[in-house]
């Protein structure tokens, strides 16, 4: 049985204008999709085929990891396709499947590449009709309905690791959550890797990171609700409204030390970026990869909040070689925090958390959010100034995106969430499911 985990091209318009010595040059759009939590659009430097350094390429973690996994539980006959880390053009990639004929595709898709990506799998049944199509990914949050809109086999919901494998098993329609254990967990393969693609991921957050950049998970999961936040609503839970659990699991120190060395010495990466969904939640996990870390031997940077360790283990970090760490503020304005988002952090902590990573020599990258439901633009104001108190080494800005089975999602449908008091649907907001573009719509009055 020959499988393919395809994550397929994204390309969008190609846009002509004239640059500052009146040369008419072309500005492309390509698509991120798997591995990012909220997949978008961005301008690409360069045409379809070919491959700009630098720019933003996130590893697809549950595609890799399911990869693997099912490649050594199913026995598959496994073939992996980053076509967003290659910058593949479409004629290359149905060029590539119509002689290959695969038994089964994977797809994972989310609310922003949906419209895209129906078009990509209505493509490949007219190419290869025998094909079963699998659908992974957020969008399998509307559940059976996705199996109407497109000719698909079977879609799987949340992480899909063993939901694949019951498809490969047998198993058709719409699959629901069954997560790996902990056990099951630190008993998987590695996720997979190859000479084509390994080099092709990168983050340049936060500053100090260097090419080649292997991004991993050290865990599973976050028990926070943040009202917009993707993954752990839709993949490692399912908690479209809020109100269900969420939970946090954790890789082994045995397993990411093996992982990394293996990573490192196979291909030589040059620093390691943690993109787990929060790294530092708890003192004993930040220990233990600090411990790992100082074996590997490589410098490292991670996605943290800044009030689930210790003040003290961000020294602990950056002596075990920690260069940098990501933290999400989302809103500058307290009420926003609490009652909107729901992410619940003292923002007069975080800029004493800020001021400790300063200060023990690691550089600090913000990510801000706007255009929250409720959020009244005096309070998007009070994001643009608390972000510039606080001194960080570079931030990130963008538009709340609004992606299907995130509570986010949920509101826009209904009228109010328990959980959400301050979040509401009115007449100033504006719904998007693409982050970049909703804030190009409200950029200009983040200015006055």
């Amino acid at each position: 049985m020959k499988v393919l985990f395809s994550n397929p091209p994204w390309w969008g318009e190609t846009h002509k204008h004239l640059d500052g010595q009146g040369r008419e040059i072309e500005t492309y759009t390509t698509g991120v999709r798997a591995g990012s939590r909220w997949p978008f659009t961005h301008p690409y430097p360069v045409p379809p085929g070919h491959f700009s350094i630098g720019s933003c390429s996130p590893y697809p973690f549950f595609m890799g990891y399911a990869a693997t996994y099912a490649e050594k539980a199913a026995g598959a006959n496994m073939v992996f396709r980053d076509s967003i880390a290659t910058r593949e053009p479409y004629d290359s990639y149905f060029a590539f499947l119509q002689e290959q004929q695969f038994g089964y595709i994977v797809i994972e898709s989310a609310t922003p590449s949906w419209p895209h990506d129906k078009r990509i799998i209505e493509k490949i049944e007219g190419l290869s009709p025998r094909t079963k199509i699998i659908v992974t990914g957020p969008i399998t949050s509307i559940g059976k309905q996705i199996l109407d809109e497109v000719p698909i086999h079977a879609g799987v919901r949340g992480e899909y690791e063993k939901g694949v494998v019951k498809v490969l098993q047998g198993a058709t329609g719409m699959i629901e959550h069954d997560l790996l254990t902990v056990d099951e967990m630190n008993a998987s393969p590695f996720p997979y890797y190859d000479d084509v693609i390994a080099h092709r991921y990168f983050d340049v957050n936060p500053k100090g990171s260097r090419m080649t950049q292997a991004q991993v998970w050290s865990s599973r999961g976050c028990p926070y609700k943040c009202i917009f936040c993707v993954w752990p609503a839709t993949m490692t839970g399912n908690d479209p409204t809020g109100t269900g659990k969420r939970t946090v699991r954790h890789y082994s120190g045995d397993y990411m030390e093996a992982f990394l060395t293996e990573l490192v010495q196979k291909y030589g990466f040059r620093s390691i970026y943690f993109d787990d969904d929060t790294f530092n939640l708890g003192d004993k996990h930040v220990e233990k990869m600090c411990a790992v870390m100082r074996k590997i031997g490589v410098p490292w940077s991670a996605m943290c909040r800044a009030d689930t360790s210790r003040m003290e283990l961000w020294k602990e970090m950056k002596d075990s070689g920690c260069f940098g760490v990501k933290l999400g503020f989302e809103s500058g304005n307290q009420y926003v925090v609490d009652s909107i988002v729901n992410k619940h952090l003292d923002l007069e902590y975080a800029r004493k958390a800020v001021a400790e990573c300063k200060r023990v020599g690691m550089t600090v990258h913000g990510t801000f959010t706007y255009g929250l439901p409720g959020e009244t633009h005096e309070q998007m104001l009070d994001t643009r100034r608390y972000r510039e108190s606080l001194g960080l080494d570079t931030f990130q800005e963008s538009g709340t995106a609004e992606i299907e089975g995130t509570p986010l999602h949920t509101l826009s449908n209904e009228k109010a969430l328990k959980k959400y008091s301050g979040a509401q649907i009115d007449e100033d907001y504006v719904r998007e499911t693409d982050g970049r573009l909703k804030f190009e719509k409200i950029r200009q009055s983040l200015q006055s």
